[in-house]
């Protein structure tokens, strides 16, 4: 089952990448020859059509030994100090790591509130979207230095998932340091079978994860399994391989063995349904007979179309979309506020800035947010 999924054919791909592979643990250093061949994948990657995030840990590792904090478990304010001086040493290393294959790094430091809050995440999506039309490779990693242990995803496998639900990727990759999952810990257990392919997570697949690894992750195989049930249920693709090897990304895409997690039939429409049946709406656009037909061949609304907006409501709020005879044509997520909506309606896309006196969306409604009814 899992022959039918290559990185190689993947649109957009995501892969997230541990403490224990980007940081070298003797000398608490980034393993700057591994991230190379690292690098070398995806410049590959992105000659052959691919768009490429990387979602990676490492920053509180590479602070430990300067800032003297070698215990195996740290308090809060120290993770949050450690962050703050990790942090700049892993941008760098992944902006050099990148430049010598021609590409440009993005750093974007993400908190659970940025993918849980629908205003900000969908500041955070545009700029990845648009970061990956400018053919940078985005370099997330979560903003530790100000998340709180009450507020924080804890591990970057379910950021990752995130991250790869927010911009659509159709594919994800965990790296590791095991080839996949098993029917037990292979490391314990030397009868555990390698699983290559999970269709659906059921039961038995929750107690094949064990307990996270001992040392300076926070991950383990319970948190790729809570990380594989997000991007499944979007549509994606999820990967567990192991990262240890030079060229781990082509060593991939060449076949190395990995357990692929299969994205749910229907899960493309699993956000769209939230969308549909979830939220209050705050407002409404009315629309003209040409965006009506555009809608429903799939086209995002543009302001052009829109002939009244009637409720107060804010960006990102749900909004209901009016037909020219008064029927409900669908519902979405709305790019401007009600007092904005209200100065752009009926106008093009490119005479908002002129407007309103800043460049926002060309879209009131983008169709990735819209669900016709």
């Amino acid at each position: 089952m899992s022959a039918s999924y290559s990185i190689a054919s993947a649109k957009l791909l995501v892969i997230k990448i541990g403490s224990a592979l980007v940081v070298d643990p003797d000398r608490a250093v980034p393993r700057t020859a591994w991230l190379d061949g690292l690098c070398a994948d995806i410049a590959q990657a992105r000659a052959r059509g691919t768009q490429v995030i990387v979602v990676s840990s490492g920053a509180i590792s590479l602070a430990r030994r300067a800032l003297g904090l070698t215990r195996a478990r740290l308090k809060l304010e120290e993770k949050q100090a450690a962050a703050a001086v990790g942090q700049i040493r892993l941008a760098q290393a992944w902006a050099q790591g990148l430049a010598a294959h021609g590409l440009i790094a993005a750093q974007l430091l993400l908190t659970f509130g940025d993918t849980e809050d629908r205003r900000r995440y969908l500041n955070a999506r545009a700029t990845l979207r648009t970061l990956l039309d400018m053919g940078c490779v985005p370099v997330i990693n979560e903003n530790d230095s100000v998340a709180t242990a009450e507020i924080r995803f804890g591990d970057n496998d379910r950021l990752a998932a995130r991250v790869a639900e927010m911009v659509q990727a159709d594919q994800l990759v965990l790296f590791s340091d095991i080839d996949g999952l098993y029917t037990a810990d292979p490391r314990r257990d030397p009868a555990a079978v390698h699983i290559e392919a999970v269709p659906f997570i059921t039961p038995d697949i929750e107690a094949a994860a064990g307990d996270p690894p001992p040392g300076f992750s926070s991950g383990g195989m319970r948190t790729k399994l809570a990380a594989a049930r997000v991007a499944t249920q979007a549509g994606c693709a999820m990967a567990i391989a192991i990262g240890h090897c030079d060229h781990p990304l082509q060593t991939l895409a060449d076949g190395a063995r990995c357990t692929w997690f299969l994205p749910l039939p229907d899960g493309r429409s699993a956000r769209k349904r939230w969308i549909a049946g979830s939220l209050q709406p705050n407002g409404s656009l009315a629309v003209d007979a040409g965006a009506a037909r555009a809608l429903a061949l799939g086209g995002s609304l543009l302001p052009a179309g829109v002939t009244s907006v009637a409720g107060k409501f804010s960006r990102g709020d749900a909004v209901i979309v009016v037909g020219p005879d008064g029927t409900c044509l669908g519902r979405g997520l709305a790019n401007y506020d009600s007092g904005d909506a209200v100065l752009i309606a009926g106008r093009r896309s490119g005479e908002i800035e002129a407007i309103l006196g800043w460049r926002g969306r060309d879209e009131l409604i983008h169709r990735d947010d819209l669900v016709m009814l």
